[in-house]
């Protein structure tokens, strides 16, 4: 690199990528510019769709040509121009100098490789050092970032590693090299707020001690607020406001940011709704001692090892017709295997689940059939759920076919409509099929459909986890109304605890298989009593500088192994 002096670590000006399709030019990043120094956070902060990852991937040059090109603009390191260099510079400077961290771990992590393999891969890719010091460099690494037993667990694969530690793995490959910039891709998005909490603090810790410059990319208002130095908001391919993080959170000028703050939860609260007595009529729903096992096989044949999952471990509670149940815990806590419980998706290993006075459990024929009518799911993933060969008006009216009672053939059409404005779309929605709509828009199908029985409860799993923002909040909202309108009644499983707090009647919190505590959301979120309940909301970033800044001061946030 030339020895002349340059003003920023990174600098980008005037960025501009496009993208050749057959209905037109697409301008993913419309001309943007920023910079980052060394030690320094600069959080990119914008929904999906804004640019933010197209202008990460175009500082790496791993934009796909065709069809996307960077049609203009510099994206100086060192004060030279990236896009000046060959492809032979690029490749020396990638991983070495600038090195990234993707968001999905397995889709960047080779199933047929160890972990320990593909980091010392790294080294051997740029003439680092032997073969046998790169393996003996990668077990020190895993160490490093915190993975137990580095030596044993560099011979194993990333289908053997948890969320949390698949992360860690490739935080290790990204800083074998010990670069001078790491750009990370919304790193802990789909990881519990515990193990987030590990991630960050690892990134921090990391950072101080090599002098890194990072570019964080995330849409995640907490996380920002607890990472970032400086803020650049990203809206539609343009960068719409700069500023520290002070004052972005504080004063945010552009009335996009002012949006995206103004979606924080707890920001715009649900005034009209009052929740239900639940001692003031007889419950919708009576969970007692439910327990589901799991017994643990093993080799092709399936053979039982005589152990024993406890996935729900003896869980009472009791739900209120109106009223929404917040269930929160980390990843294998069994809350998502509860609510398939009480869908009867799951047959329970022993307890009673009585709905409106009636032994679920005992339910069979007819009466199931009644049952599935009055209580419905919504899950986290709508691309997975909803039908991609049949059209949105095939798919929300297909609980008609099946339950053939409750609408005539010739008001389909006209229910349709009706539901899928309920729900915020439009009539002509109908026609489409799930893969022409927005995650926000296909969650907003699956309410829809959910809606289509006319259910009494619906189970929410993780129903708004993958929404941005902005998105999570109008669905939030959305479920809301239809509460109040409809007397509905949620068990709400989520990780997202600010969600909870301002969307839930009551909570439970599970760990292990069991409920460690429940009460009145105020109850939960303003004197948490369990060791555990404590733990998942100091882990859990507010959207809040000054809050985060005292949290770090402190030492707040706890280590619970990932």
């Amino acid at each position: 690199m030339a020895e002349a002096p340059y003003r920023h670590l990174l600098e980008v000006r005037d960025l501009t990528v496009e993208f050749h399709t057959s209905v037109g030019t697409i301008r993913a990043v419309d001309g943007i510019s920023y910079h980052v120094d060394r030690g320094e956070t600069l959080a990119i902060l914008g929904e999906s769709g804004s640019g933010k990852s197209v202008e990460a991937a175009a500082i790496l040059n791993l934009i796909d040509t065709p069809p996307g090109y960077i049609t203009g603009g510099e994206i100086l390191y060192h004060g030279e121009d990236l896009l000046q260099m060959s492809a032979e510079q690029r490749r020396e400077i990638n991983g070495r100098q600038i090195a990234m961290i993707f968001q999905d771990t397995l889709a960047h992590l080779n199933p047929v490789y160890s972990v320990g393999w593909q980091i010392a891969e790294t080294f051997r890719a740029h003439n680092q050092c032997s073969p046998s010091e790169a393996e003996t460099r990668a077990i020190e690494l895993l160490g490093r970032v915190g993975i137990p037993d580095p030596q044993m667990r560099a011979g194993q694969y990333p289908h053997q590693f948890s969320g949390g530690q698949r992360q860690r793995v490739m935080i290790a490959m990204a800083l074998a090299l010990e670069p001078d910039l790491l750009i990370a891709d919304e790193p802990t998005t789909a990881l519990d707020v515990t193990v987030q909490a590990q991630i960050l603090d690892l990134l921090k810790r990391l950072q101080t001690e090599e002098g890194m410059g990072v570019v964080l990319i995330t849409h995640d208002l907490g996380v920002a607020a607890d990472m970032a130095d400086r803020i650049a908001v990203m809206h539609s391919g343009k960068i719409v406001e700069q500023g520290t993080v002070e004052q972005v959170f504080r004063d945010p000028q552009h009335s996009y940011t002012q949006r995206l703050m103004n979606a924080i939860p707890g920001r715009v609260e649900d005034p009209d709704h009052e929740a239900p007595d639940i001692e003031a009529a007889p419950p919708l729903l009576q969970v007692h001692d439910v327990v589901k096992h799991y017994e643990v096989t093993s080799g092709l044949l399936r053979r039982s090892t005589g152990q024993v999952v406890r996935a729900v471990d003896g869980v009472t509670f009791d739900l209120a017709a109106g009223e929404t149940l917040g269930v929160v815990g980390e990843s294998g806590s069994g809350k998502s295997t509860l609510g398939r419980t009480i869908l009867r998706l799951e047959e329970p290993t022993g307890g009673t689940i009585t709905y409106r006075s009636h032994d679920l459990l005992a339910l069979s024929g007819a009466d199931l059939l009644a049952f599935r009518r009055k209580v419905q799911v919504v899950f986290q993933d709508p691309y997975s759920s909803l039908n991609p060969r049949m059209s949105v008006a095939a798919i929300v009216s297909e609980p008609w076919s099946i339950h053939r009672d409750v609408v005539p053939r010739r008001e389909w059409n006209d229910r349709v409509i009706d539901l899928l404005e309920r729900v915020g779309l439009q009539p002509d929605h109908a026609r489409r099929y799930p893969h022409q709509f927005s995650g926000g828009q296909r969650q907003r199908i699956a309410i829809a459909r959910a809606l289509a029985l006319q259910p009494e409860l619906i189970v929410c799993d993780e129903a708004v986890s993958a929404l941005d923002v902005s998105i999570q909040a109008q669905v939030i909202e959305l479920l809301a109304e239809l509460r109040d309108e409809m007397g509905l009644a949620y068990i709400f499983i989520a990780h997202d605890l600010h969600v909870v707090e301002h969307f839930a009647d009551r909570v439970l919190v599970m760990q292990a298989g069991r409920i460690v505590e429940q009460g009145t959301s105020a109850q939960i979120f303003a004197a948490p009593k369990h060791s555990y309940t404590q733990a998942l909301l100091a882990a859990s970033p507010v959207p809040d500088p000054a809050v985060q800044a005292e949290r770090r001061r402190n030492s707040l946030t706890p280590a619970i192994a990932s």
